[in-house]
């Protein structure tokens, strides 16, 4: 998950979404990525998980689709986010670094957003800051097909949150990042008890429709998954589920904005698509 979309047969396509962002549409999520960047200088961190509401997967009860790696450039330095993309002119998935504004522009829906930060404990935090700035390993992580659905233990494709939950993997498994880095970080989170998904599809007529859409397949997915409408895909709810275990003192901050205000929320229990706050959460207003 994680390309530009619209919709046919239920399920997400990608490289047909019209830009749909108004001047004033721009002007609001501007100032919501502001209070993004904020929050990652006010953590004093120099990397965080980061996630974004990007297609809309409201049909398969998810709010979140798409993650990436921020980095700090340097002391006073701007934030950016490495992530896989999928590079439609070239039909192949390619790493990219992006500013904040900029991945909080890559929602599809102008009105409102959701961004998810995790802040990991000094030891994840350095690991993974130090395999994300390897490009060595990440281009050793990077398959040649993409996926959107892509199966979370296989190496046939990939989506992009599958190449973050590698990339976290490969850092805090100490693993070598060879010729075979993605077996050994698909193993690695195996034996961590790293659960993908499931992706719970809501029919079998829209399991059947999703063969015919691009930059989805099902050839790579267990037998036993398709029968059940479940399929084991990384999206950033797998991922942050994972580092809570994996690190309980990570702590977690969401962002998110309608046409009337940005609200700061602190804490695990995720708000909701209306981006309603909750007890003691932070509200800005947003100006018309």
């Amino acid at each position: 998950m994680g390309a530009s979309a619209g919709a046919r047969a239920g399920m997400p396509t990608f490289c047909e979404r019209p830009n749909k962002f108004t001047a004033a549409d721009q002007d609001r999520v501007l100032r919501f990525a502001g209070v993004v960047k904020q929050e990652l200088e006010r953590s004093g961190a120099r990397v965080a998980l980061i996630s974004r509401a990007g297609l809309d997967l409201s049909r398969f009860g998810l709010l979140y689709s798409h993650a990436g790696i921020a980095l700090k450039d340097d002391t006073d330095g701007p934030w950016t986010v490495r992530q896989l993309y999928y590079a439609c002119d070239e039909s192949r998935p390619r790493l990219f670094d992006q500013g904040v504004a900029g991945f909080t522009l890559g929602a599809e829906t102008p009105a409102n957003g959701h961004v998810s930060l995790v802040f990991l404990p000094d030891e994840e935090g350095a690991l993974l800051e130090r395999a994300a700035a390897d490009k060595r390993l990440g281009l050793a992580l990077l398959a040649g097909s993409y996926s959107a659905n892509a199966y979370a233990f296989g190496t046939r494709y990939q989506n992009c949150n599958q190449w973050v939950a590698e990339l976290m993997a490969s850092a805090w498994g100490s693993l070598d990042g060879g010729v075979d880095a993605r077996d050994q970080a698909q193993s690695w989170l195996r034996e961590q008890g790293y659960t993908a998904g499931p992706v719970r599809i809501p029919s079998h007529l829209m399991m059947f429709a999703g063969q015919f859409v691009p930059l989805v397949h099902m050839a790579d997915h267990p037998v036993d998954d398709l029968h059940a409408l479940a399929l084991q895909v990384s999206v950033p709810a797998s991922i942050e589920a994972f580092v809570r275990r994996h690190a309980p003192q990570a702590q977690r901050v969401e962002v998110c904005h309608d046409q009337g205000r940005v609200v700061v929320h602190r804490g695990w229990e995720q708000l909701g698509p209306e981006c309603r706050p909750l007890p003691g959460d932070e509200v800005i207003a947003i100006e018309p």
